[in-house]
């Protein structure tokens, strides 16, 4: 027999941007329902760093404190090299914004931090082991989930669903709404070491060699977690070579790790691969039914905006959803928040992948002339201290809007710059 409930909102996916927005939404006193697949949130993450946009995001919905008491890192620089040579140096500090620091929290951590605040509010219901099967439609409108949980089959009957499960998002695909996947040249090959003596641990370390990088990102507490490029698909011939052609890979990009990558990764098994690509969907929701972070817009890895716009896009929704939920005409309002919400969201997020794959062509550059250049702009920038705050302010000052509530009292996140 299968068992019923009824909600305002179902929310199906429990990572950052569905959280944040069922915590945003239960704030205002709506009910939401998430729907979560897996048991607990203690599972390989690679994606942990927060641009300050969503620290001073996080800390109006009040649980900045609470990540703080636990396992938190702020990232103070970055410094990238090229060649051997440092040519871009970057002092978060120096840039003008409400919380100018990212800040770097395992994403396990993050998810039980706002689930914890949610469960605050009445209106909030988290079902685990949850998987979602399909979405309920009737007269040409979707009217919830079904679900299969420990105790059997489930349907969420809702006014509004939303899809916030991830970059292969299955409501995605129920809804029929058209996903355009563009690949990029290669893919990510991951794993965790030590943090060497030789390095403060609050530093993003971007290294290039020719048309090779690495991206070394700070992680709790001592650690550091290492991305390197390989060929799309080349995985197979990597590991072809021996775990002794990731160690010389990695002496070339950064001699500091290693040791530490000897002793900490002596096997593939200590690795993880991520597919590198974006993904532009030309519609984010349909009647009844919307899209929320990577579901929305997939994002690569560089400058670690993923999370980033996931906990924008939730506190942006929530505020557009609950004002649609007052008051009369709620299906029509809702649709129209939908569209709005897109409208509002969709520059910002199209001017983060743009510089995404900006930056991944530079860092693919195969001939010596084109690496030299490379070099001569990243050093250009680096020598006008103007241009390179308006560059990062400009990446980490992403609007958002909305009707104003209880959760986040300003209409945007900054004025306009």
């Amino acid at each position: 027999m299968t068992e019923t409930i009824t909600t305002d909102v179902c929310v199906v996916g429990g990572g950052p941007a569905g959280l944040t927005f069922a915590l945003a939404l239960a704030a205002r006193g709506h009910q939401v329902v998430v729907l979560e697949k897996n048991r607990s949130f203690e599972r390989s993450f690679r994606g942990e760093s927060i641009a300050p946009d969503s620290v001073w995001l996080l800390e109006q919905l009040g649980v900045l404190d609470a990540l703080r008491r636990q396992r938190i890192l702020d990232v103070r620089q970055m410094e990238l090299r090229d060649a051997g040579a440092t040519v871009l140096r970057v002092d978060f500090r120096t840039l003008a914004q409400p919380a100018r620091l990212p800040v770097e929290v395992p994403q396990p951590m993050l998810l039980g931090t706002l689930t914890e605040a949610a469960e605050r509010h009445p209106g909030f219901t988290l079902l685990r082991q949850a998987a979602a099967t399909g979405l309920v439609v009737a007269d040409g409108r979707v009217r919830g989930v079904d679900a299969t949980t420990e105790r059997g089959p489930l349907r969420v009957r809702a006014r509004l669903t939303v899809g916030a499960d991830g970059r292969y998002s299955k409501v995605r695909d129920w809804a029929g709404l058209p996903y355009r996947k563009l690949p990029l040249g290669r893919d990510f090959l991951w794993f965790v070491a030590p943090c060497p003596a030789v390095w403060t641990n609050d530093t993003y370390r971007i290294r290039i060699s020719g048309n090779q990088h690495a991206m070394c990102i700070p992680t709790y507490p001592d650690l550091v977690r290492v991305g390197f490029n390989i060929p799309k698909n080349g995985l197979r011939q990597l590991r072809a070579q021996g775990i002794g052609a990731l160690h010389a890979r990695i002496d070339e990009l950064a001699p500091e790790l290693s040791d530490a990558v000897r002793e900490a990764v002596p096997g593939w098994s200590q690795t993880a691969l991520l597919e590198i690509f974006t993904g532009v969907v030309p519609r984010w929701g349909v009647p009844g039914l919307a899209l929320l972070g990577d579901a929305a817009h997939t994002l690569t890895p560089v400058l670690a905006q993923g999370i980033n716009h996931a906990i924008i896009d939730g506190i942006t929704f929530a505020r557009m959803v609950g004002h649609a939920l007052t008051g009369t005409s709620v299906d029509e309002r809702l649709d129209e928040a939908t569209a709005g919400f897109q409208r509002m969201r969709k520059p910002s997020v199209d001017r983060a992948r743009g510089l995404q794959l900006r930056q991944e062509k530079l860092f693919a550059l195969a001939s010596a002339p084109a690496q030299a250049l490379r070099r001569t702009v990243y050093r250009l920038v680096d020598h006008t201290p103007p241009l390179k705050r308006r560059i990062w302010t400009g990446l980490y000052q992403t609007p958002i809007g909305g009707t104003d509530g209880p959760d986040v009292p300003a209409a945007g996140l900054h004025p306009a710059h």
